[in-house]
């Protein structure tokens, strides 16, 4: 049984989100937050939230059931000059960045952390060696099992969504270019999980 209201590949990633955020996180901002599912468990981490996401629909779904610390903004956080730079303990990104350029995302991703703060990102990405095919079919069996123990996979009406450019190598290797230290992993339901902590030293 679960408490969740609806499970899918994203959702099924929050607790490896939750997991990241850093003891005595006083700022965190979900980045393309939809509906607000991850939102409203950030808000029981961190004193203050905040979910951006340039979709009407999912941001008046978000504001629906809104905690008192958490705050929803419709707005491309690329462009939003309300999101500071260096202004949030924590910043995850849950199936964002594949909708720009990955460069462009992973820029401004990283100037919204504050210095000593964490940035995690779960991704998509698609396959392009057999090695790619064959670890993507190793996660059918727990994708089906895991939905029929969750009731199906779901996700909220209007939620957009878009096939990702970039195949997992290439993800890989532009994120350790980018962002020196961090910590890539491939995930058995088609996603990644990046995670990447700025130094309080140089702010980078």
């Amino acid at each position: 049984m679960t408490t969740e209201p609806y499970w899918n590949h994203n959702v099924h990633y929050h607790r490896t989100v939750l997991a990241a955020v850093p003891d005595g996180c006083r700022t965190a901002l979900d980045v393309g937050c939809g509906d607000g599912l991850l939102a409203h468990k950030l808000a029981g981490r961190a004193e203050t939230v905040t979910g951006v996401d340039r979709s009407p629909e999912m941001i008046r779904l978000a504001r629906e059931r809104q905690p008192r610390n958490v705050t929803f903004l419709e707005a491309d956080y690329l462009e939003e000059t309300s999101l500071a730079d260096g202004a949030h303990d924590f910043v995850s990104a849950v199936a964002v960045v594949h909708h720009t350029h990955f460069e462009d995302a992973l820029d401004r991703l990283t100037r919204l952390v504050a210095p000593g703060g964490r940035l995690m990102i779960v991704g998509l990405a698609y396959n392009h060696t057999l090695a790619d095919r064959v670890i993507s079919g190793c996660g059918l069996p727990a994708s089906r099992l895991y939905a029929r123990l969750r009731g199906g996979k779901r996700s909220p009406a209007g939620m957009p969504m878009e096939d990702p450019p970039r195949h997992w190598a290439e993800v890989r290797a532009a994120a350790r270019r980018h962002l020196p230290g961090c910590h890539y992993r491939r995930r058995l339901l088609w996603r990644y999980t990046l995670v990447w902590d700025k130094t309080q030293e140089s702010g980078s």
